[in-house]
């Protein structure tokens, strides 16, 4: 009786783990037959391309610090042989620093406060829209929108009609950004200047429109070329300042950056058509830059520190 029962129980217990390796084979057969999300990640290394944001944002409770420098023109005229002694802009007596804390509270929204050089106080705000993706949504680009509220602080330049709010300037782009490859990652961006008070004279527009672009070839691990242009598209010739004068602008503005990776932050040496450190006097009264000497140098660095308290182990 008891080898019946023991080759009965035998065949029961086979019969269930045969069951159950079947089961397992048709579900691992399921699940391989189910698309994957392949969410794009790193399509710029750093938040800035050079002076442009990116579509990039600091991780989740992280804060980043960032310094964007820029040094005087490589090459003034009037200066002569004593621009070697200036270094090439890098000992000029002018300069503009661009400096701005950033936190990201979600992985959506970044929120930033700058210091944008002379008396410039910013604040931006930094939404993902769509990030792209393959798989169970195909998304083929990323999109950001990019909104900055821009006050001049200086006592020096009184507020039109006796109202604080008429100094403030705003700034809005949408970042459309496709990685293409590990090698290429590109960019447009149009984007809208709205002056609370026209800075040219009451007959000009409040409005300044432009459309850029930017880009990073990947060389190595650890380094990178950027570029960017943006072209206005109104506003910048003849025009009205406030004294009546007739005044011209750039309407380019163009850059070309080194990034290298060190591993604890990110910094960017570059040469570009504009000395200011923010991008609203860039993309609205860029002076002209008529030749390479009128460009100047700069570099970006960046560095990240975690705001989450760390979980301590327990016995």
């Amino acid at each position: 009786m008891r080898k019946i029962l023991f080759t009965i129980t035998t065949v029961l217990l086979s019969g269930m783990l045969w069951a159950q390796d079947d089961l397992l084979a048709e579900l691992q057969k399921d699940d391989s037959s189910q698309v994957k999300q392949n969410i794009t990640i790193a399509t710029f290394k750093s938040t800035r391309v050079i002076n442009m944001h990116s579509p990039e944002m600091t991780g989740v409770n992280n804060l980043q610090f960032m310094i964007i420098h820029h040094f005087g023109e490589i090459w003034n005229k009037q200066e002569g042989v004593s621009n070697l002694a200036r270094l090439f802009g890098l000992n000029a007596s002018f300069a503009s620093t661009y400096m701005s804390f950033d936190y990201s509270p979600r992985h959506w929204l970044n929120v930033g406060l700058a210091f944008a050089g002379g008396s410039a106080i910013e604040g931006t705000a930094k939404f993902k829209i769509l990030r792209q993706q393959t798989g169970m949504r195909n998304y083929p680009v990323s999109l950001v929108w990019l909104s900055t509220a821009h006050f001049n602080a200086s006592k020096s330049v009184p507020a039109p009609n006796g109202f604080t709010w008429n100094k403030f300037s705003y700034l809005h782009q949408l970042i459309i950004a496709r990685k293409f490859s590990e090698k290429l990652s590109l960019q447009v961006v149009p984007s809208v200047v709205h002056n609370n008070i026209v800075a040219y004279g009451y007959g000009n527009s409040h409005d300044v429109f432009s459309l850029g672009m930017g880009g990073r070839i990947k060389l190595t691990n650890k380094t990178a070329i950027t570029f960017e242009y943006n072209r206005q598209l109104n506003m910048y010739k003849n025009v009205l300042d406030k004294t009546g004068e007739i005044v011209n602008y750039s309407p380019n503005l163009m850059s070309l950056g080194y990034d290298w990776d060190t591993g604890g932050h990110i910094f960017q040496f570059f040469i570009s058509n504009s000395a200011f450190a923010s991008n609203l006097p860039q993309l609205t009264a860029n002076p002209k830059r008529d030749n390479l000497g009128q460009f100047s140098l700069g570099f970006n660095l960046n560095r990240s520190y975690s705001m989450k308290q760390a979980v301590k182990a327990t016995n």
